[in-house]
């Protein structure tokens, strides 16, 4: 696997090694060795699949202390707009974000890290959607900031007409009204 580092410490783009031939091509999407050698040590416990129409968005969500989540994310079928914003109070790029087009055909993965809100927006006709988190659903430490925060200055490339976004994701606060539970010393790599 290929690690391309981002502008922001915690957040990494993973491109898989393509065999390809006149059968079509194979990869390792998870390789828990290569990860914990190029990555980090992580020991992830919960697979997660959605689907989704174009225009869907969804987020940024994360999980609040006790129960953080780094994540591992990848786009199986269509193609997504992938988004980590940096939520740690004093962290020099607070509220800064990384934006990465996730396709079926480029294979790439979007690791984000304890500390970061997350989400993506929906740029096919429809998407499949896979991520892999090292910490349980806890419903009760389910948060996030909303999508729509014209101040985070993300492009996610759906007219806002034709976006599709659930309830619970037009509640979220604003960046500039939110209380973060994480600080720059959030340990990213534990």
């Amino acid at each position: 696997m290929n690690i391309i580092p981002t502008a922001i410490d915690g957040v990494l783009i993973i491109e898989p090694r393509i065999f390809s031939d006149s059968r079509g091509y194979f990869f390792e999407s998870f390789s828990q060795r290569e990860f914990d050698e190029k990555v980090r040590p992580i020991t992830f416990v919960q697979d997660n699949e959605s689907m989704s129409s174009y225009g869907v968005m969804r987020g940024l969500h994360f999980q609040r202390p006790p129960f953080t989540q780094s994540k591992l994310v990848r786009c199986v079928r269509g193609a997504v707009l992938d988004v980590a914003v940096d939520i740690r109070k004093g962290s020099p790029t607070f509220g800064q974000h990384v934006a990465v087009e996730l396709t079926e055909d480029n294979h790439r993965q979007f690791f984000i890290s304890k500390g970061f809100a997350h989400g993506f927006a929906v740029l096919s006709e429809t998407a499949v959607f896979q991520y892999k988190c090292d910490e349980f659903y806890h419903p009760e430490a389910d948060d996030g900031i909303s999508i729509l925060d014209d101040s985070l200055g993300i492009d996610w490339r759906i007219p806002t007409d034709r976006a599709i976004l659930s309830d619970k994701d037009t509640r979220h606060a604003l960046l500039r009204d939110f209380e973060s539970p994480f600080d720059i010393h959030v340990d990213l790599y534990k």
